[in-house]
């Protein structure tokens, strides 16, 4: 563990998720808030058809040529979950599910036609599925960063925008604020994360990195910009985490670690939550109960002081 710790590769891929994870939470707060978590899910497994016909046209495995393509899929996906919602009866969550499922399925069938030429089954695509950190040289991790960055930048600085977009719209286009240009940037945000968090986490967990964090850091607190903080921290914290357990052995898929951590803290929120924590709430419970007998033996002896009193 040492070693590896010790290892330059291996710094840079921890901290490359480390920046990932906050990313991912800080961008899983706004999904979380629009009701849009499964979008993160659809977007993901949509992902993977670009990521493979990038590899199949370029012939080598670049991760930027790779970001490109699954960028383009994700979001035609995106444009035809819009397009289902607006041009029929279907409502947004089956339109999602439609999406996931087709488009996972074709990037299955075009990732096992991809591994049976020549090279293919020596490209380390199928990494993709569950996510391989390791695999990563320094030239993709630097990638990663410089995304992940642009991603953190584009939430902190709109801070202010982003709220008043979330929770309050009518008042947003009442200063001005053009609230297509919110929503296309903020798909924007979402496809990005999701595409540079593909590798190293993969199609299929990816949306466990965005939704865990957001849903414990709301526990903890009812303010809007601690929620933000509070999950980019258990977003980075389980990244880092999830990343180094999986270089400790060989071949160790990165993504279920990932996510095994971030369930981790789900639960510790889920019980000791100081907003909405099981713990806290029964001890709230217990407290109302208390009181509510209290109040009920106050009412009960009343009346018999004074019938004492009048009878003397």
């Amino acid at each position: 563990m040492l070693n590896s710790l010790l290892s330059p590769n291996t710094q840079w891929v921890l901290l490359s998720t480390l920046i990932l994870g906050m990313a991912a939470g800080m961008i899983g707060c706004l999904a979380y808030w629009k009701r849009q978590s499964l979008m993160s899910d659809a977007l993901s497994h949509a992902a993977l058809p670009g990521v493979v016909i990038a590899f199949a046209l370029t012939g080598s495995k670049n991760l930027l040529v790779m970001i490109l393509g699954a960028a383009a899929s994700a979001l035609i996906g995106a444009w035809m979950i819009q397009w289902i919602r607006t041009s029929s009866r279907i409502k947004e969550d089956t339109a999602m599910g439609m999406i996931l499922s087709v488009f996972f399925g074709l990037g299955i069938m075009l990732l096992t036609i991809v591994n049976r030429t020549s090279g293919g089954n020596q490209s380390g695509l199928d990494n993709f599925i569950f996510g391989q950190a390791a695999s990563m040289v320094r030239k993709d991790v630097v990638t990663m960063l410089i995304l992940a960055v642009l991603v953190i930048l584009v939430i902190s600085i709109g801070f202010k925008e982003w709220k008043l977009f979330l929770f309050d719209p009518d008042f947003a286009r009442g200063l001005g604020l053009n609230s297509r240009l919110m929503n296309t940037l903020y798909m924007g945000v979402l496809v990005l994360v999701i595409v540079i968090g593909i590798q190293a986490v993969g199609v299929i967990l990816m949306a466990a990195m965005l939704i865990i964090p957001a849903v414990s850091a709301r526990y903890w607190t009812q303010s809007f910009k601690m929620m933000v903080i509070l999950s980019a921290v258990f977003g980075g914290g389980a990244g880092f985490v999830g990343t180094l357990v999986s270089t400790m052995g060989k071949g160790w898929p990165t993504g279920p670690f990932i996510v095994v951590a971030s369930s981790v803290l789900f639960t510790i929120s889920l019980v000791f939550g100081a907003e909405k924590g099981l713990l806290i709430q029964a001890l709230q419970l217990r407290s109302q109960k208390k009181e509510h007998r209290d109040a009920g033996s106050q009412t009960v002896l009343g009346p018999r002081i004074s019938e004492r009193g009048s009878n003397q």
